[in-house]
């Protein structure tokens, strides 16, 4: 029973049938996808499927499809080292129609030992997004641009020694690798073709590897004649590990993790209860964490947005007339503005997303100043001046001056009537330490 479930949960992982996976006769090409921004879960699961296509026998290629923006140096340098280290040939297409390669794409696609793309595809702009510098201020001219710091030389500089080194390694257009980082330089498929940047345009996967059959490419120090007979394209998805890391690395999921558990805990501490705030806080905010650590976090980002959120406590705490509170919102929107500090739109937090959470706060403060505006409306007078107009009892029968109990005290009394022991009486003035009293009227 135990291996069955076990077999029932890996299957969707394995993705080869149980008779092709048995028959060692037939090749396995496995066939892996990058679609959307290259990141952290991106790079863990091509390095972990060319791993595992190494040591397989009947692999003896892997077929990496490719239609990305962009990504992160640390995971796009992640990819390639797994690349350059393969023992098996891995195949680069830029695919389907109309998908690109764009920035970190073109150096992965240059690491490839056969770069290959499908037609209407476009490969380039591999500058640096740090350098590439916004637009120019409006008072500056055209003829005199800003000169580039000595980090963003250094940046340059060394992404530009990195793409060339890969083009030697595989024999493909240097010169226009540079161009692609310096001047964010593109091509379409036919253009590359032309200019040695790819080896070739394939419709598919499976034209591709037709189109390979009996080809020799370098592998290291050795030539490696290809042979193909009919191989099985073994498509391997993310399993349930890679697409959980993935969702939490989107910055929208992140940013909402952190969210929920700040509020989760504050929830927790303001009204103690069964706990369950307090545990769903506490887990959102560690997955919160864990992805945040594989981003490029802002911390001054960080910083601003626990200000924000302190200050709305504050406001809750301390009536300020909205100045701590509005004051909070606005370092809460700034902080999440700058909490990714990244220029490719798909690793930022949606600015749609950020409004709403502001305008949650900016409520929550509206809602806080409101109740303690009635709070102080609604406020009861204390202290002496709350005896006018209460009841008393007699305490001893009197007629001028005598002593009377309101509430719990007993304080001395007088009056123009004769007061009988046990008698309800009104206060109707304080004279120094003396009530004046009066009869209680009826109705």
């Amino acid at each position: 029973m135990l291996v069955m479930c076990m077999w029932v949960v890996l299957w969707p992982s394995i993705g080869i049938p149980t008779q092709v996976a048995n028959d060692k006769s037939i090749q396995t090409v496995a066939v892996i996808s990058i679609s959307g921004a290259i990141g952290p879960a991106v790079g863990d699961y091509v390095a972990k499927q060319i791993l595992l296509a190494n040591h397989q026998s009947q692999v003896p290629a892997l077929i990496i499809t490719l239609d990305t923006p962009g990504g992160l140096v640390s995971s796009l340098r992640d990819i390639n080292q797994a690349i350059l280290s393969s023992e098996i040939p891995i195949l680069c297409l830029v695919y389907p129609k109309g998908a690109r390669a764009a920035s970190a794409g073109t150096f992965i696609l240059y690491a490839c030992h056969v770069a290959a793309m499908a037609p209407a595809t476009t490969l380039g702009a591999a500058t640096p997004v740090s350098i590439g510098g916004g637009s120019s201020p409006p008072n500056q001219s055209e003829e005199k641009p800003e000169s580039p710091s000595a980090m963003e030389k250094k940046v340059l500089n060394d992404s530009i020694a990195y793409i060339r080194s890969l083009a030697q390694l595989r024999g493909r257009n240097a010169d226009w690798a540079e161009l692609a980082v310096r001047d964010a330089a593109t091509l379409s498929s036919k253009e590359a073709l032309e200019k040695n940047v790819i080896n070739l345009i394939a419709d598919s996967p499976k034209m591709l590897i037709n189109a390979l059959d009996g080809k020799t490419i370098n592998m290291g120090q050795a030539e490696l004649t290809l042979s193909f007979s009919e191989p099985f394209l073994d498509h391997r998805p993310p399993d349930w590990r890679d697409q959980f890391i993935s969702t939490i690395t989107d910055p929208n999921i992140a940013y909402l993790l952190l969210i929920i558990g700040i509020y989760g805990l504050l929830l927790e501490f303001y009204s103690p209860g069964f706990g369950v705030a307090g545990v769903v806080g506490s887990i959102c905010l560690l997955v919160a964490i864990y992805a945040f650590q594989m981003l490029p976090v802002n911390y001054v980002g960080i910083g601003l947005i626990m200000l924000g959120i302190g200050l709305l406590v504050a406001e809750s705490l301390v009536a300020s007339f909205g100045i701590l509170g509005f004051g909070g919102v606005a370092a809460f929107v700034l902080g999440s503005i700058f909490l990714i500090d990244s220029e490719i739109p798909e690793l930022r937090i949606s600015m749609p997303l950020i409004y709403i959470i502001a305008f949650t706060s900016a409520a929550f403060v509206v809602f806080v100043l409101r109740r303690v505006l009635q709070l102080r409306k609604s406020q009861v007078v204390s202290g002496i001046d709350n005896l006018i107009g209460a009841d008393a009892v007699v305490e001893a029968s009197f007629c001028g001056n005598g002593y009377i109990r309101v509430n719990g005290e007993r304080w001395a009394a007088m009056g123009s009537d004769e007061f009988v022991c046990g008698e309800v009486v009104t206060v109707e003035a304080i004279e120094g330490l003396t009530l004046r009293i009066r009869k209680r009227q009826e109705g």
